[in-house]
């Protein structure tokens, strides 16, 4: 994913609304992630056949006291840092403002594309009157109103314009991302597998801004490491630490096959990694947690491996079936079996189950615990098939497939797990109509 579009603008000109309409509409896309701050999300959107990734900052407040609101200034940096192009939105009910003349100074000197975004414009007469944005001197400029959409496609379409198709990569090997928040050791575990020994590493062609993946191809194993906030060196920008973690995970995200989270073990697992890996697993991605710098722990008796891992998998919730591994990046602990965790993972991904093997378990196991009745109703299965994805997807088919609880699917899936080797992988169950 190497398009970002950043919407930018004041407090309460409706940044928020246009978000969700590019990522929920019929036309856009399929995820939204809301982020671990106030005023921060994420999103995935296609439009003309291009994706890209959306973020929703925070209004923008220049030169301000609060400690929010210097934190947003903050993120809207990060974006503008990261972005492809930027969506400047505007209120044309309230007109130009200070603020809204000080962003425009500021984001002049970006050399990033600038689309002044003039929202709520939603008859003649606020269209007559928004004509005194053409005064603020940007080129392009879009007149909508996001709550009924009146507008935004012509929007979408010379956003779209700018944005490139980003193939993928002509190989067949995995591909593994190092993903995680700042400071936690990406460089230093990127620098042990890749740097110990420079005949190990070729180069290929990749799909980012700063095109290079490097092939990591020893013991027996063979991956592309995807490019990482832990690769890049670029300038330095006055950010939030943690959103800048996020923008550059979701890049990264989007081209692997596998997201390898690391933790640092002296913080364990915190908010902002969780943020990370649901974005991974919505994206249908594997994943593996390393937890490093465990040398440093100190009284390991009492901080025992094990307890550390339950701690970690209570915090992940019913996603807790991914392999964890204790390493230290810096001394190069249980660096290898980091890559097979990672290449299990990737495998799990990978796997098929015969159908006639599938219905043979699943049904007897729905017959000794059938599913509760919704008012007096009970959902009938009838058949299951692995469907042909490339993460495992199962369809189970029902008489009616509004009769089947939350509860019950999460169940289906747990007894999928526990039967089946999908450790690292993610599960997706999709109810369908016998008819």
């Amino acid at each position: 994913m190497s398009n970002i579009v950043a919407i930018i603008g004041r407090p309460n000109v409706g940044k928020s609304t246009l978000y969700n309409r590019m990522v929920g509409s019929r036309d856009a896309i399929t995820d939204d992630f809301s982020g671990v701050t106030r005023d921060r999300k994420y999103g995935f959107c296609e439009w003309n056949g291009k994706r890209f990734g959306v973020v929703d900052t925070g209004g923008f407040v220049q030169n301000s006291d609060d400690v929010f609101e210097a934190a947003i200034r903050n993120q809207v940096k990060a974006a503008v840092e990261e972005a492809t192009v930027l969506l400047f939105v505007v209120d044309a009910q309230t007109g130009i403002t200070d603020l809204d003349d000080s962003i425009a100074k500021w984001l002049r000197r970006s050399s990033k594309p600038v689309f002044l975004v003039v929202n709520k414009v939603d008859n003649h007469k606020a269209m007559m009157e928004a004509n005194e944005f053409y005064g603020m001197g940007f080129d392009n400029i879009f007149f909508i109103a996001s709550i009924s959409g009146s507008g935004t496609g012509d929007m979408m379409d010379a956003v779209t314009e700018l944005i490139e198709n980003v193939p993928d990569l002509e190989t067949d090997l995995p591909k593994f991302a190092i993903v995680g928040r700042p400071n936690v050791g990406k460089s230093s575990l990127t620098n042990a597998l890749l740097g110990e020994e420079r005949n190990i590493v070729t180069e290929i062609a990749g799909t980012t801004r700063d095109p290079i993946h490097s092939v990591y191809n020893k013991f027996g194993m063979e991956f592309v490491l995807v490019d990482t906030a832990g690769i890049r060196k670029k300038a330095k920008v006055e950010e939030d630490l943690e959103f800048y973690s996020v923008m550059r995970a979701i890049r990264s995200i989007e081209d692997a096959d596998v997201c390898i989270l690391v933790l640092d073990a002296m913080q364990g697992i915190e908010a902002q990694d969780l943020s990370i890996l649901r974005i991974a697993q919505k994206r249908h991605k594997g994943v593996a947690i390393l937890v490093n710098k465990w040398d440093l722990i100190e009284n390991k008796e009492t901080n025992t491996i094990r307890d550390y891992e339950a701690a970690i998998k209570k915090r992940l919730g019913p996603n807790s079936d991914v392999p964890v591994v204790f390493i230290s990046a810096l001394e190069k602990q249980r660096i290898f079996q980091a890559v097979e965790a990672a290449m299990e993972a990737y495998n799990n991904c990978q796997r098929r189950v015969k159908t006639s093997e599938l219905n043979d378990l699943m049904m007897e196991i729905i017959e000794a615990t059938p599913p509760p009745s919704i008012s007096g109703r009970f959902p009938k299965f009838k058949y299951v098939t692995q469907l042909p994805t490339n993460f495992p997807a199962f369809a189970f088919f029902v008489n009616n497939p509004n009769y089947v609880r939350d509860s019950y699917t999460q169940f289906l899936e747990n007894q999928l797990r526990k039967h089946y080797n999908f450790t690292g992988a993610p599960i997706e169950i999709y109810l369908r109509s016998k008819d």
